[in-house]
C-alpha cells in the first residue's frame, strides 16, 4: 500500500478544508497509513471519524467501513460526498438498495472511483460478497462501534463477533481499524482478543468532552420539570437537541407539550412503525424538527454534528449509557449543554425491571445505577468524576466550571478522620463488602447482612453513628475518587484499599470534600440560568446563514451539515467571505465543498455587507399546556377518521371507562359526533333500539338509572353508554 505524493496537512487541507488535527488524529492516520492493525478509543465529538475517513482517500484500493446502522452509513456517505465534487467517492451497500443499486455500487469499485464502502457486518456475512470482495483491491477494514462486539459492552451485537471468520475468508493481510467512543478495560481487551490484533497500536483519547457542560438538577413535579425543559430549549432558539426518556408514554407527552410551546419537536420510540421513525430521523437531520424525544431504550443512530443540547428527562440505567447519550451533543466542538434530572423514584423504577433477572446480571445492573446514584447525588466535580469512572485521572481545577458544582461550588469541610474510620472499617470488615454495607456499619444501621454476620458485634459497628447516610455515601465516593478505596468490578463493586489509602491509614492529610444533599428531602431546585449559545460576530447574519443552508439541504436534499457545519457558518458571519477563494479559506470548507456549496452563500453575504441591516431576536414567552382539550380534539379527530374505541382509548391513555366520559362531556358541551361506524359492528340492532327508545321516553340520561331498567334485556352498561353518547349527539346538538 502507497500514499500519494502530498503531505498528511496537504491532503487534510484539500480533502477537508482543515489545516490542523485535533487530539491523536495525526497519529492515529499514520499507524493506518503504515497499514498497522490500530485501535482507537475516541469519545464522540473527538474527530474519529476522520481517522479513517483521510487514510481510505489517499490510500489504494477501497476501505471498508463496517457499521452497526443503515441511518448512521447514509449519513457518514452524505457527509463524506460533501466534502467531494462527485458522489461516487463513498458508497454503503446494505439491504435497503435494490440490486440495480447494488450493482451500481461495485462497478464504481471495481472501476478504482469509490474510496470508503460502508457496510453492516450482516452484509459482511453474505457469500457473493466476501467472493466480490476477495477481487477488490482493500486499503483496510475499520470496525466502527467496536464495543459491540463486546459481551461487556453496552450494546452488544452477536454478528460483530463474526467479523474476523469474514476477514479471513476474504483473505489476504487486510489492516484491520477497531474504533470506538466509550470502552472500559474488560471491554478493550474483549475487542483485540476478538479481531486477532496481536501486534497493533493503540490510541486511548482522553474522554474529556470540554465542551459539554454538565448539569444535573432536582426532578419535580412533572409540570415543573416540563417548564424547566421548555426554558433551556427557548434559551437556544432553532437549535438541535434529543431529550432522553424511558417510556413511550413520556416521549408523546413531551414532544406535545413543546409543540404547544411553539418548539418543533417529535417523539422516536420502537412503538411508532419504521416510515414514521425514518421519516423523523429524516426531519431531524434536515432541520424539519428541532428536538427529538426518544426512549432510552431505543438507539438513534443519527450522526448530527450539530445537536447543541442533550436533556434526561429520566436518569438512565448506567454512566456508560449516559456517556454515550451526552456525547451527542456538541460533536462539532461547540458547547453542548448537558441536563439530567434526577429522582430517586427514577432508579427504585429501574430496580423493578432487574427484579426477573439472572442473579449475576442483577448485581451488575445494580452496581451500575449505583453508579449512576452517585454521580446524580454529587457535590464535587461532575466531569472528574465521568473521568475516573473510564480510568482517567483529572484535576478538578482544570473544569473552567464546564459543570454545575464547579460553576455554583458547595461548601467543604475536613473529614480526615472519617475517611481514617471508613478506611479502617473495609478493613474491618475483610474488603468484602460494597458501599451501601459499609454506610450500614459505619454509621450502626442493623440491616438483614449486620445482623446475619453478627458485624454488630466488631469494634468499629456504629463509630460513625452521629452522621447520617448521605454523609457517609459522600465520604466513602470521596474515597473512592482519590484512589484511597476502589471498587472491584469483578466481584461486583467490593470495596478494596489501595496502597494509597495503606499510606493515608499511616500518614493521614487534610481532605476537603463537598458533602451531598439529601435528594430525598429536596423539594425546590435553585435554578442558574446558563446560556448555552456560542458567541458569534453578528448574529443576524448567523441566522440568515442557517435559513439559507436548510433552504439548499432541501434543494441538494442532503442534511444542512452536509453543506456547512455550524463551525464554519460562525466563521462566515465573523469574516465575511464574498469571493469563492476567501470561502476556501473558512474553516472546514475544501475548495470542493465551496465549489459544490458556495456560490448562493457568497452572494447572501456580499448583500448583506452591502445592506448592513440588523435585526434583534425576541424574547422568551413560556405557554401553559392544555392537556384536557387536547385529549378532547385527539378524540373528536379519531372518531373522524373511524378509529375503534379500543385503540381510541389507548392512544389517549384512557380506559374504555374514561374514554365514554370524555366523549359524553363532548356531545354535552354541543359538538356532534358519528359513532356510527363502531355501533353498527358492535351492537345488535335489538340492543340499540331498546336503549334509543328508553332515553326516548325516559326522565333522566343517568347511566344507573337506565342499567337498572334494561338489565333484564341483557343490556350492558357499555352498550348503554354507546348509545347515550349516539342519542345525545343526534337529538341534542
Amino acid at each position: 500500500m502507497t500514499t500519494t505524493k502530498e503531505t498528511l496537512y496537504d491532503a487534510l487541507h484539500q480533502y477537508f478544508g482543515f489545516d490542523s488535527f485535533k487530539g491523536r488524529q495525526e497519529s492515529i492516520i499514520k499507524s493506518v497509513l503504515g497499514g498497522k492493525d490500530t485501535f482507537v478509543i475516541m469519545p464522540t465529538g473527538g474527530g474519529k471519524s476522520l481517522c479513517y475517513q483521510l487514510p481510505a482517500l489517499m490510500l489504494e484500493g477501497t476501505a471498508i467501513v463496517i457499521s452497526p446502522l443503515i441511518a448512521l452509513m447514509k449519513n457518514q456517505v452524505d457527509s463524506i460526498r460533501g466534502y467531494s465534487q462527485s458522489d461516487d467517492v463513498a458508497h454503503f451497500l446494505n439491504s435497503s438498495l435494490t440490486k440495480s443499486q447494488m450493482k451500481q455500487v461495485r462497478q464504481d469499485i471495481m472501476d478504482n472511483k469509490t474510496k470508503l464502502l460502508f457496510i453492516a457486518p450482516e452484509t459482511l456475512t453474505k457469500e457473493e460478497n466476501i467472493e466480490f470482495f476477495k477481487q477488490v483491491n482493500l486499503s483496510f477494514v475499520a470496525v466502527d462501534e467496536a464495543h459491540c462486539i463486546s459481551e461487556w459492552g453496552h450494546d452488544f451485537r452477536p454478528e460483530y463477533r463474526r467479523i474476523r471468520v469474514m476477514l479471513d475468508s476474504i483473505g489476504g493481510d487486510i489492516p484491520v481499524v477497531a474504533l470506538t467512543a466509550t470502552a472500559t478495560p474488560k471491554v478493550q481487551s474483549d475487542i483485540v482478543k476478538n479481531l486477532h490484533m496481536t501486534d497493533h497500536n493503540t490510541f486511548i483519547s482522553s474522554f474529556n468532552r470540554e465542551n459539554l457542560y454538565y448539569e444535573v438538577r432536582p426532578k419535580l413535579k412533572k409540570e415543573q420539570t416540563l417548564k424547566q425543559i421548555v426554558q433551556i430549549i427557548k434559551e437556544i432558539p432553532d437549535q438541535s437537541g434529543i431529550i432522553y426518556v424511558q417510556s413511550r408514554k413520556s416521549a408523546a407527552e413531551i414532544a406535545g407539550a413543546l409543540k404547544v410551546n411553539d418548539i418543533k419537536a417529535a417523539p422516536y420510540h420502537a412503538g411508532l412503525d419504521a416510515k414514521t421513525r425514518s421519516k423523523t430521523q429524516d426531519d431531524f437531520l434536515m432541520e424539519e424538527v428541532d428536538v427529538i424525544v426518544a426512549t432510552i431504550a431505543f438507539g438513534m443512530g443519527i450522526d448530527k454534528p450539530d445537536v447543541r443540547f442533550v436533556i434526561h428527562y429520566d436518569i438512565p440505567k448506567s454512566i456508560e449509557n449516559y456517556y454515550q447519550e451526552t456525547g451527542r451533543a456538541g460533536r462539532d466542538g461547540l458547547e453542548g449543554r448537558c441536563v439530567a434530572f434526577y429522582s430517586y423514584k427514577d432508579i427504585l423504577r429501574l430496580e423493578k425491571f432487574l427484579r426477573d433477572k439472572p442473579v449475576a446480571e442483577r448485581e451488575m445492573g445494580m452496581q451500575l445505577m449505583q453508579e449512576v446514584m452517585s454521580y446524580s447525588e454529587t457535590t464535587s466535580c461532575r466531569r472528574r468524576f465521568l473521568l475516573h469512572y473510564f480510568g482517567e485521572q483529572f484535576d478538578e481545577d482544570n473544569c473552567s466550571q464546564m459543570c454545575d458544582n464547579c460553576r455554583h461550588p458547595k461548601e467543604r469541610i475536613d473529614v480526615k478522620e472519617d475517611v481514617v474510620l471508613a478506611i479502617k472499617a473495609v478493613n474491618e470488615l475483610d474488603e468484602n463488602y460494597d458501599i451501601k454495607v459499609m454506610v450500614d456499619f459505619v454509621r450502626g444501621h442493623a440491616s438483614k447482612v449486620i445482623k446475619d454476620f453478627s458485624f454488630d458485634k466488631r469494634p468499629l459497628y456504629a463509630a460513625g453513628k452521629a452522621q447520617d447516610a448521605t454523609y457517609w455515601s459522600s465520604v466513602f465516593r470521596q474515597t473512592i475518587l482519590n484512589d484511597l478505596l476502589r471498587k472491584d468490578i469483578e466481584t461486583y463493586g467490593l470495596l478494596k484499599i489501595t496502597e494509597e489509602g495503606k499510606a493515608f491509614l499511616k500518614n493521614p492529610q487534610p481532605f476537603n470534600i463537598p458533602i451531598d444533599h439529601n435528594y430525598d428531602a429536596e423539594v425546590a431546585a435553585d435554578i442558574e440560568e446558563s446560556k448555552g449559545s456560542s458567541a458569534v460576530l453578528d448574529e443576524t447574519l448567523i441566522k440568515m446563514l442557517r435559513d439559507l443552508r436548510r433552504k439548499e439541504s432541501k434543494r441538494h436534499d442532503v442534511p444542512p451539515f452536509v453543506i456547512f457545519q455550524d463551525p464554519s457558518l460562525e466563521d462566515m458571519a465573523t469574516h465575511y467571505p464574498i469571493t469563492m477563494d476567501d470561502m476556501s479559506n473558512i474553516s472546514g470548507v475544501s475548495k470542493g465543498k465551496a465549489m459544490r456549496y458556495g456560490r448562493p452563500f457568497l452572494e447572501l453575504i456580499k448583500q448583506y455587507v452591502e445592506e448592513n441591516n440588523i435585526d434583534r431576536p425576541n424574547d422568551f414567552v413560556m405557554k401553559q399546556v392544555a392537556n384536557k382539550s387536547k385529549v378532547k380534539i385527539n378524540i373528536i379527530q379519531g372518531i373522524d377518521r373511524k378509529v375503534p374505541m379500543e385503540d381510541l382509548a389507548e392512544a389517549n391513555n384512557l380506559s374504555m371507562e374514561e374514554l365514554y366520559q370524555e366523549m359524553y362531556a363532548i356531545v354535552l358541551s354541543g359538538t356532534k359526533v358519528n359513532i356510527d361506524y363502531y355501533i353498527d359492528e358492535n351492537l345488535d340492532e335489538y340492543a340499540r333500539e331498546e336503549i334509543e327508545d328508553y332515553f326516548m321516553d325516559a326522565e333522566t340520561d343517568a347511566l344507573e338509572e337506565a342499567y337498572k331498567e334494561l338489565q333484564d334485556e341483557d343490556i350492558t352498561m357499555e352498550e348503554i353508554q354507546l348509545v347515550r353518547i349516539k342519542f345525545m349527539s343526534d337529538k341534542a346538538n
